[in-house]
């Protein structure tokens, strides 16, 4: 056992040695291999991942550079900020399970939105940040400038306006962490976040235009080109939490620059990893078994592949624990 590990990793390397313990062990020492061979990763955020506070050990994990690119819904976007700047206004319901269709009624009258056992206070969350970035999206319409939705959260993020409200150690804010850097981020879908809706709203009032946002057409092709630019040597590896669009949607740029661009050396996913608590099942893609997708294009036949079958809320921050060494 290594001595250089914190507790959690010499936890983890004593007892987590079987079935999905032993395949979370093995994936995570497989992400490490790869980034020791000078690999970059992608990872992927499905889910209500950041109501689920993932930023805690993810922010350390892109302060340490240990993720070079993140696909995520609008909804994980978003839901990061707003726990940054309105946590204790949240509420959690552990008995979710008991809640009658009058009980998740009365949520809504309240104004709160649930997500499993959390509820987003719509008030403190989604109103306070719409009346940021309203003006953001105001400002360049008016200067007939574009960006991509997670641009214009960074410029919110950067500006310091929402220090006025932060309620949670900064720290522990993956979108915080990610604005520093000024990580790449692609936002698939975005349109069906909140904030995606609020500004569909502008748009149909004839507000703001629609050209103001950057569509997904053009995150893909952004994305093609970062791809071209970053797959030498080792590779791109992608690791994947849950499935859904955050997923689907980077995974299928290696098929589309060999097939439809005709790239014929351009390299596969070089490691494969999704934690997912979906069943191996009929005609899902999260449900799909990572041999699937050699069929699309997506992996080499080499490619190491990896799949545990749990909840991502307990793994994924285990898994970063081991690759920080903690």
């Amino acid at each position: 056992m290594s001595t250089t590990r914190g507790p959690i990793s010499q936890f983890m390397e004593r007892n987590y040695l079987h079935f999905n313990a032993a395949a979370m062990m093995d994936a995570a020492k497989g992400y490490e291999t790869h980034l020791d061979e000078g690999g970059k990763m992608m990872i992927t955020l499905a889910g209500a991942m950041s109501t689920a506070e993932l930023g805690i050990s993810l922010a350390e994990m892109i302060r340490q550079d240990k993720v070079a690119i993140i696909s995520c819904t609008g909804a994980n976007l978003e839901e990061d900020i707003m726990n940054l700047v309105a946590h204790s206004h949240y509420k959690r319901v552990p008995n979710y399970r008991d809640l009658s269709p009058q009980d998740e009624w009365d949520l809504l009258e309240n104004h709160y939105n649930r997500v499993t056992d959390t509820c987003i206070p719509e008030e403190e969350a989604f109103r306070r940040l719409q009346k940021h970035i309203h003006k953001i999206w105001k400002d360049a319409d008016d200067a007939g400038e574009r960006y991509f939705p997670h641009e214009y959260m960074y410029k919110m993020l950067l500006s310091g306006d929402l220090e006025q409200y932060y309620e949670i150690d900064p720290k522990n804010s993956w979108m915080l962490a990610a604005a520093e850097k000024n990580l790449p981020i692609v936002v698939p879908g975005w349109e069906d976040s909140t904030m995606g809706n609020i500004f569909a709203s502008y748009v149909m009032k004839s507000e703001i235009k629609a050209t103001t946002m950057k569509s997904g057409i053009e995150y893909m092709g952004w994305l093609a080109n970062w791809y071209i630019a970053n797959s030498d040597g080792k590779g791109i590896g992608f690791f994947q939490i849950g499935g859904g669009i955050a997923g689907d949607f980077p995974i299928c740029v290696v098929p589309m620059l060999y097939q439809d661009m005709e790239m014929e050396n351009i390299p596969f996913w070089s490691y494969f990893c999704q934690i997912s608590d979906s069943t191996t099942s009929y005609g899902s893609y999260s449900g799909a078994v990572p041999n699937e997708k050699i069929t699309w294009g997506k992996l080499d036949i080499h490619t190491p592949k990896f799949i545990v079958e749990s909840d991502a809320t307990i793994v994924a921050p285990l898994m970063f624990a081991w690759i920080l060494k903690m």
